[in-house]
């Protein structure tokens, strides 16, 4: 069926993300949890509060590190930025810890 002439065609459907995907990002997203609360754990603890001293703490800018500390949504390379992160403030969050106990969970 096409649609009237005053209509735009619809979107094409999204493809439904494999298991292992699925899987992938539940894990990256347990990840991104761990390292966001070692990351402010740490901050606190040197008493950096406002986002600017937060972003030299991290090496980027203000605005882009309380984002990358705040966002409730997923992003493709936060896993990485936020590693990196950590890696700076020398906070170590295992990313098995989190991979091994999913797994042994199943």
């Amino acid at each position: 069926m096409t649609p009237p002439p005053d209509q735009p065609p619809a979107p094409p459907a999204k493809p439904k993300p494999t298991s292992t995907d699925r899987r992938a990002r539940h894990e990256d997203r347990l990840v991104t949890i761990r390292l966001r609360l070692a990351i402010w754990r740490e901050l606190d603890e040197r008493g950096i509060i406002t986002p600017a001293e937060i972003g030299v703490a991290l090496g980027m800018p203000a605005t882009e590190a309380a984002g990358l500390l705040t966002r409730r949504q997923w992003r493709e390379g936060d896993v990485a930025l936020l590693e990196a992160a950590a890696t700076r403030l020398g906070v170590q969050v295992p990313r098995s810890a989190v991979i091994g106990t999913r797994r042994q969970a199943d």
